[in-house]
């Protein structure tokens, strides 16, 4: 997929680093997948904690929750093409 089509799109994903398999999961596909994106450990906010703690990891595009648990790779790169 290689992030292209993407240049505006922001990715980001909300984790609890060293805590989570699935989150160790959804960072090592947006890296092979060559998907630029933050990572926000839910830990250092109370309000991301509240609304995160039973769904992580959590990504969203633009600002918008796509993925809870694990992500589509077929999906992920149909959202980001059309951004």
């Amino acid at each position: 997929m290689r992030n292209e089509g993407a240049a505006g799109a922001r990715v980001v994903l909300y984790t609890i680093p060293g805590k989570c398999p699935l989150c160790d999961e959804a960072r090592d596909l947006l890296r092979r997948e060559g998907v630029a994106f933050a990572e926000i450990d839910i830990r250092t906010d109370r309000a991301l904690l509240r609304a995160y703690r039973e769904e992580i990891p959590v990504v969203t595009v633009d600002g918008r929750k796509e993925f809870v648990g694990r992500i589509d790779p077929g999906r992920l790169g149909s959202l980001l093409r059309n951004r």
